[in-house]
């Protein structure tokens, strides 16, 4: 339930904090506007519980497959939603294979807790209905094809609020702090953990025979990196918005085609993102390939036969998809069009730097 867009983050930014120098798992976005409610005051936002006016607008809810992901019917197609900022645990019948996300006896208690959620909101005879919400309005994909969005109650109530604020889900800013109501997250999570609700209950996915096998998703190496990263996109966010002329993310292709009109002027531009894969090709040079979404052109950074061993110097290859490490990128020079999209030809290591600050463990931040 991971890779997401960068973008959602041409507005609304976020503070940069002092040691943020990238969003999302860079994915499928769809830039096409799409009308969203008028942003709430900032202090409505920093309330617990916060809510919007009811949605103007209700779809049918046809399916919930787990706490954080619904389907839906709008506009007479079958809509599959993934919820921004919450990250539900796995439920037993998933075969997950990531340490970091565990199929968990939570997960399965919060599918179906959400389940009946769902159906309890229906009115007698009817299906139970939903209004969504999108950061700055735009709707955005993730690689799974999915809506990325907030989801809201008929009454206006957050839901992806208040998976947090029941202690079902992390705030889940892996992909970049929420553009929507990030402190009211923020302050959720922390009223969750301080009555250890959910999966902050010491006891929440211990076995009850002694011995008996269990997983548990370890949070405390998670939010760390998460929050490192969400650091990287806020630099990420700040550095567009200053200068979105020589600013992109490898995963949003509009931005790309900016960045490569200003490199044919002569200009250097800075791609923000994160590797996917590093290959050699036939002819000895190297290819660093960005992720970005399915079907989108993607960038590469590319090193001549005689320059291989400055990326082995740069240690790239610990930076891709490796878990607890900042996974976001920096690479500055040229863009040029390639035969398969976006190309930077790479001969200087000072080019290259990480976007943000590397984890930080718990005890060392004295938490």
């Amino acid at each position: 339930m991971r890779n997401l867009p960068i973008s959602a983050r041409s507005s609304l930014f976020l503070p940069l904090l002092a040691a943020a120098s990238l969003l999302f798992p860079l994915s499928v976005a769809s830039a096409a506007p799409q009308a969203a409610p008028a942003a709430p005051a900032k202090a409505a936002l920093e309330q617990p519980g916060w809510k919007l006016a009811p949605p103007s607008e209700l779809y049918e809810v046809e399916k919930v497959v787990d706490g954080d992901t619904v389907h839906i019917l709008r506009g007479g197609k079958l809509e599959k939603l993934r919820l921004n900022c919450v990250d539900t645990e796995e439920k037993m019948a998933t075969n997950s294979n990531d340490p970091t996300k565990p199929s968990t006896t939570f997960g399965e208690d919060c599918a179906q807790w959400a389940a009946k959620f769902f159906a309890d909101l229906a009115e007698p005879g009817q299906k139970s209905k939903v209004g969504l919400l999108f950061a700055n309005g735009m709707e955005e994909r993730d690689v799974y094809g999915r809506l990325l969005c907030h989801l809201i109650l008929p009454d206006g109530r957050n839901f992806n609020l208040l998976l947090v604020e029941l202690g079902k889900s992390p705030y889940f800013n892996k992909y970049g702090n929420d553009l929507v109501c990030h402190q009211a997250f923020v302050d959720a999570q922390a009223r969750a953990r301080k009555a250890q609700k959910g999966i902050w209950d010491p006891k929440t996915n211990v076995p009850k025979t002694e011995g008996a096998p269990s997983a548990r998703r370890p949070y405390e190496q998670l939010l760390p990196w998460w929050e490192a990263r969400a650091l990287a996109i806020d630099g990420f966010r700040a550095a567009a918005k200053k200068d979105a002329a020589h600013v992109a993310a490898a995963d949003m292709p509009h931005e790309l085609e900016r960045a490569l009109e200003s490199s044919s002027k002569g200009e250097d531009v800075e791609i923000f993102g994160t590797i996917q894969r590093i290959f050699h090709e036939d002819d000895g040079t190297l290819t660093v390939l960005f992720r970005t979404g399915d079907k989108q052109p993607a960038f590469r950074a590319k090193f001549a036969r005689e320059h291989i061993g400055i990326a082995e110097k740069l240690g790239l290859d610990k930076r891709d998809d490796e878990e607890f490490v900042q996974n976001y990128l920096w690479v500055r020079g040229r863009v040029v069009k390639g035969a398969r999209g976006f190309d930077m030809t790479c001969d200087d290591a000072s080019k290259w730097r990480v976007a943000g600050p590397e984890p930080v463990e718990p005890t060392a931040a004295g938490r």
